[in-house]
This record gives C-alpha cells, structure tokens and sequence, in this order.
C-alpha cells in the first residue's frame, strides 16, 4: 500500500520533470478586471494577423497558429486606451507536421475537441485590453526591448482571466504595431486532457507559449 502511495504521489514530479515548458514569459494571471473605455481614434487589426502558439510534451513539441475574426486598438494622445479581439478558434492550424497530412489532422481535430478548445461549442476567444502602462526595468522579464506591459482579459471556452505580459508597442500616425511573446497556463481556461488529474495529462506541458507580432491601421 505505501508503495501504491509513493509511486500515485512520485510520477507527476517525473512527468513534471521531463516535460519542458516552452521558452518565452510566464504571464501573470489574475481576476478578470474591469475592460477599458474605448476613446481616441480606431485602428483595425491587419487582417492576416496571426497568434503563433508552441506546446510541449514529452517527447517534443508542435506549433501553430490562430488567426483573428476581427480586433482593433483605440489610440489617444499617443497612447493605448483600449482594444478588443475576436480569435477564430477553429482558424487553428499546427505548422510543424506539415508533411504528413493525416496525422497533422488528427492533432488539429483532437486540439478542437473537448479535451481542449472544444471549438464547435466554443467557436471564438477574446482578448479585452484593460491597461496599458510604460513598461519600468523590473517589468521587462526575457523581453529586454519590452517598452510597456498590457493588461487584458483572455476569455477561452466559458472562463475569462485577466493576464499581464510585457510587449514591445510602437504608436505611429497611422499604423500601431504590438510584439509579445509569453507563455500561460492552459489548466486555468479548463483544458485538461482527459481530466486534471489524468496521467495522460501529465505528459504535455501545462504552460502554452504564444507569439504576438500584430499591426493595425488607421481606419
């Protein structure tokens, strides 16, 4: 029985242990916040804006992306005062099997199932911008270039949290450009393979690693 006991107990921390998180800033995550008034003039996302997006398992990693249904930036006085986007949950695509049609499929399909982003009930994300602040040297993490930190609520299948990551923005007079690279935790939007607790969860890694490099345009 205490053999039983050890080995339930022991093989998370070995899972843990072999399954790297992906490289980039852990987000901080909080309480969904209040989202921001939209004021100042509109700039609308480039239509081929893409969330790229990597997960790792045990035995190695696969990528992708996201696209968007729509999104836009609010700009006053050369500063961001809010934003909103749409994310097409079923736009995902994974790049890295790309050669084997079948089995890049199957991952697509299980990653829009209900064991993750259950897609067909949950068809779109949504990110609310709630702050933007000059980003101070403490607040920079990985991302030395960062030069202000966001603040927005991520909403994911029926669960919306407020997250905060340091981004490299540049505001000009007609185009506003965003670039981010960040990791969160996939378990706080309910995405557990096969349940919390489930050894077949333990293999993957629970922090999801996404990439921003967005461009939007004066209306």
């Amino acid at each position: 029985m205490k053999k039983l006991i050890f080995t339930t107990l022991l093989l998370p921390a070995v899972f843990a242990a072999c399954t790297s998180n992906p490289e980039g800033e852990k987000a901080q995550t909080q309480e969904a916040q209040e989202v921001a008034a939209s004021a100042g003039t509109a700039f609308t996302l480039d239509s081929t804006a893409v969330i790229n997006w990597t997960g790792n398992k045990i035995d190695g990693s696969h990528q992708g992306t996201f696209r968007f249904k729509e999104g836009n930036v609010f700009v006053e006085n050369g500063n961001i005062t809010s934003g909103n986007f749409v994310i097409d949950i079923n736009s995902l695509t994974d790049l890295d099997m790309a050669k084997d049609p079948e089995m890049k499929g199957m991952l697509e399909g299980h990653l829009k199932s209900p064991d993750f982003f259950d897609a067909a009930k949950y068809p779109t994300g949504k990110f609310e911008i709630t702050s933007v602040k000059v980003a101070d040297s403490t607040e920079k993490g990985k991302m030395t270039d960062a030069t202000h930190v966001i603040m927005g609520n991520l909403t994911l299948k029926d669960t919306t949290h407020n997250i905060i990551f340091p981004a490299k923005v540049s505001i000009g007079e007609s185009n506003v450009s965003v670039v981010a690279d960040f990791n969160i935790d996939r378990s706080m939007w309910g995405m557990n393979y096969k349940g919390q607790n489930n050894p077949k969860d333990w293999i993957i890694s629970k922090e999801v690693n996404l990439k921003l490099n967005l461009s939007a345009a004066k209306k």
